[in-house]
Protein backbone atom coordinates (compact mmCIF):
# COMPACT_ATOMS: atom_id res chain seq x y z
CA UNK A 1 0.00 0.00 0.00
CA UNK A 2 1.39 3.34 -0.92
CA UNK A 3 1.39 6.83 1.36
CA UNK A 4 -1.74 9.00 0.47
CA UNK A 5 0.88 11.63 0.49
CA UNK A 6 4.43 12.55 -1.19
CA UNK A 7 7.25 10.72 1.11
CA UNK A 8 11.07 11.54 1.64
CA UNK A 9 13.04 8.35 0.07
CA UNK A 10 16.73 9.79 0.44
CA UNK A 11 18.15 13.39 1.88
CA UNK A 12 21.82 14.72 1.16
CA UNK A 13 23.45 17.74 2.41
CA UNK A 14 24.51 20.25 -0.20
CA UNK A 15 26.34 23.36 -1.37
CA UNK A 16 23.79 25.88 -2.45
CA UNK A 17 24.27 28.03 -5.05
CA UNK A 18 25.04 31.03 -2.90
CA UNK A 19 27.70 28.87 -0.82
CA UNK A 20 25.11 28.18 1.90
CA UNK A 21 24.35 24.54 3.11
CA UNK A 22 20.86 23.15 1.23
CA UNK A 23 18.99 20.01 2.54
CA UNK A 24 18.51 17.98 -0.58
CA UNK A 25 15.64 15.58 -0.26
CA UNK A 26 14.04 12.66 -2.82
CA UNK A 27 10.49 12.76 -2.57
CA UNK A 28 8.43 9.72 -3.71
CA UNK A 29 4.81 10.83 -4.55
CA UNK A 30 1.92 8.20 -4.53
CA UNK A 31 1.72 7.50 -7.88
CA UNK A 32 5.38 6.11 -8.02
CA UNK A 33 7.07 9.23 -9.31
CA UNK A 34 10.49 11.14 -7.66
CA UNK A 35 10.79 14.75 -7.38
CA UNK A 36 14.36 16.30 -6.16
CA UNK A 37 13.70 19.74 -3.62
CA UNK A 38 15.60 21.63 -2.53
CA UNK A 39 15.61 23.61 1.15
CA UNK A 40 17.15 26.36 2.88
CA UNK A 41 19.11 25.36 6.39
CA UNK A 42 16.50 26.88 8.04
CA UNK A 43 13.52 24.69 7.00
CA UNK A 44 15.75 22.14 6.55
CA UNK A 45 16.45 22.02 10.17
CA UNK A 46 12.70 22.48 10.96
CA UNK A 47 12.34 19.35 9.30
CA UNK A 48 14.50 17.49 11.05
CA UNK A 49 13.53 18.69 14.75
CA UNK A 50 9.71 17.91 13.51
CA UNK A 51 10.33 14.59 12.91
CA UNK A 52 12.62 13.97 15.20
CA UNK A 53 15.98 13.00 13.60
CA UNK A 54 19.63 14.27 14.79
CA UNK A 55 20.90 13.17 11.27
CA UNK A 56 19.52 13.82 7.70
CA UNK A 57 19.60 9.78 6.82
CA UNK A 58 16.95 9.97 9.53
CA UNK A 59 14.49 11.79 7.54
CA UNK A 60 13.68 8.70 4.86
CA UNK A 61 10.15 7.32 5.12
CA UNK A 62 8.68 10.37 7.14
CA UNK A 63 6.36 12.71 4.81
CA UNK A 64 6.98 15.29 2.97
CA UNK A 65 4.56 17.71 4.78
CA UNK A 66 6.36 18.05 7.78
CA UNK A 67 8.51 20.45 7.55
CA UNK A 68 5.19 22.67 7.45
CA UNK A 69 3.36 21.89 10.34
CA UNK A 70 4.77 18.66 12.03
CA UNK A 71 2.23 16.49 10.99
Amino acid sequence: MMAAEAVIVDAQVAPGHDGAAELVLRLRHPNGADEIVSLDAEIGFRLMQNCGVAEVGGLAGHPWRRMLNGG
